[in-house]
């Protein structure tokens, strides 16, 4: 047995040619979850063998659109092939709040194609399985599969003036991976980390940027996304094996610079391995060196 991550997306809300928007792919067997669904999440998942039908759940950190703009394609994708695949609605799991509200009003973005469609294929209008969660405080089980091997665990993260984020734990025969959402370094993840075998975590340059951006509109952005320095030494005070980066604010584009993001959570004091992610870098649990990160990116 084996379990993946796949970095599905590690962009911004900036567009990238070469970074889909936020997203990563954990799987175990037949168990496929996918969290957040960022532009163009479809298409990478497509491209790393995955369909729209084969997602056991979408999970959502947040409701920033960077997150969230794919959700209703990939809904409504699984919902065109359907008499297909006959797996039904999409299972999505988020906090309660915006979300259930968020998840209707996207089902809408195609309604003329819905009504078109129901006339000649479609028997029902496209529509989602929520789960939706108390924003918990403390890392709460949110989800498991009918199998019963995958576990996943949610907890409020630090990305105000958002109200309802939360990052996942996500526990399998084969060890455990933390998909850490949009968040500046807090406790909250700290604790959620605590031992995690890999921890996909979002990276600012907050402090070597820091007078580039100083009285900008960027000085606030940088304010609620996760120093790389401090990030380094928050995984290394909880024992992380793998710390990967993502939703890389700025985008690297060179070598030399995705190197700068591994240097800053060095100076932080990590001392494990670090990879800094481009889109679909899969690492497996447990490591098997010949096969893991298939995709390029920073490794040490």
């Amino acid at each position: 047995m084996t379990t993946t991550v796949t970095l599905t997306g590690t962009g911004v809300p900036f567009p990238s040619a070469e970074r889909a928007g936020p997203g990563v792919l954990v799987s175990h067997e037949e168990v496929h979850l996918q969290f957040d669904a960022g532009r163009s999440t479809l298409m990478r998942l497509t491209q790393a063998g995955i369909g729209a039908h084969q997602l056991a759940a979408l999970f959502l950190t947040h409701l920033h659109s960077d997150h969230v703009s794919d959700v209703v394609d990939l809904a409504h994708t699984r919902w065109v092939q359907n008499h297909l695949h006959g797996t039904g609605p999409l299972p999505v799991v988020a906090a309660d709040g915006h979300a259930p509200g968020f998840v209707e009003r996207a089902l809408t973005a195609n309604a003329y194609d819905v009504e078109v469609r129901m006339r000649h294929v479609q028997e029902h209008p496209p529509e989602v399985a929520g789960n939706w969660f108390a924003l918990p405080a403390r890392a709460t089980e949110v989800w498991r599969s009918p199998c019963g091997r995958v576990g996943v665990e949610a907890v409020r993260v630090r990305h105000e003036p958002v109200e309802q984020a939360v990052g996942y734990r996500i526990t399998t025969p084969d060890g455990v991976v933390v998909v850490s959402g949009d968040t500046r370094v807090c406790e909250e993840v700290a604790a959620l980390s605590e031992g995690a075998d890999v921890v996909v975590h979002e990276a600012c340059r907050s402090t070597a940027l820091a007078e580039f951006v100083r009285d900008t509109p960027f000085e606030t952005i940088f304010s609620y996304h996760a120093d790389t320095v401090a990030l380094g030494a928050m995984a290394q005070r909880v024992g992380v094996s793998h710390l990967v980066l993502t939703h890389l604010i700025p985008e690297p584009t060179s070598p030399e610079q995705e190197a700068e993001y591994e240097a800053e959570v060095r100076r932080g004091g990590f001392t494990g391995r670090v990879s800094v992610g481009r889109d679909l870098l899969t690492v497996t649990l447990p490591r098997d060196t010949a096969t893991d990160d298939a995709q390029t990116g920073v490794d040490r």
